[in-house]
């Protein structure tokens, strides 16, 4: 049914991802955030990991010739394998415990001394990459750090979100398929996802747009007050949760 709540995610879907294009990062936590508010829990994580699976891919599609393929080449079997393990051990990890833990590195990453050049390297981005695949399947909060991360081994703003945009992709591709064996029918929300998906192409052709005309300096504080002020949401969810 078109109702209200189905034209304000669409809405939604567009401006989160014209957020993610043109600040690097942010949508995918905004918008996990307002469909909590509407759509039943059981149907918050698939149906949002399917919407970002299409938001990013879009927005990789309309950047590709930004991403850097190596970064990628590194972070996807390792995230996959994350998202395997998630899946094969099927357990549910406190949610404040990995809220804290993302937080912080977080704010680490945009705020303290630079990471050794080591750290941000091939066993680095493997490591993270393994971490956030198996936390993606159980909390939506994966992509700050995936972001912070990403972000402080790409050379320019155009290859931080295009590269963001590819690893999110793989990020979000086994929860269709982990919560499609798990019992979820995607075919009863497609109206939905569809509508979102093709509001957040809209979404990100605009907010790339708005990308290039931001200078690097700008880009920068913006992305540094947008994924802090997503750590302190995830302090404070920790901090007030179960």
């Amino acid at each position: 049914m078109l109702d209200a709540s189905f034209w304000g995610l669409t809405l939604m879907s567009a401006f989160t991802s014209f957020v993610t294009a043109a600040l690097g990062a942010g949508g995918g936590a905004i918008l996990i955030a307002f469909m909590a508010l509407i759509l039943p829990p059981a149907a918050i994580i698939p149906v949002h990991g399917l919407v970002q699976l299409g938001s990013n891919l879009g927005r990789g599609a309309l950047s590709w010739r930004h991403i850097h393929w190596p970064t990628l080449a590194v972070f996807a079997p390792l995230s996959l394998a994350g998202a395997a393990l998630a899946s094969w051990l099927l357990v549910q990890l406190p949610g404040s415990v990995l809220q804290l833990a993302i937080a912080l590195f977080v704010l680490y990453l945009c705020w303290g001394p630079a990471l050794p050049k080591r750290a941000l390297g091939r066993f680095g981005l493997g490591l993270a990459a393994l971490v956030t695949g198996f936390v993606s399947l159980f909390v939506g909060a994966s992509g700050p750090l995936v972001a912070a991360f990403i972000k402080a081994r790409s050379a320019d703003r155009f290859q931080a979100v295009a590269t963001f945009a590819g690893a999110m992709s793989i990020q979000h591709a086994p929860k269709a398929l982990v919560f499609g064996m798990a019992g979820f029918v995607f075919k009863d929300w497609w109206p939905l996802i569809l509508s979102m998906f093709l509001a957040g192409l809209l979404g990100t052709w605009l907010g790339l747009k708005t990308l290039g005309r931001l200078s690097e300096a700008r880009f920068h504080r913006l992305f540094q007050l947008v994924l802090t002020a997503l750590a302190l949401q995830l302090l404070w969810e920790a901090a007030n949760g179960p």
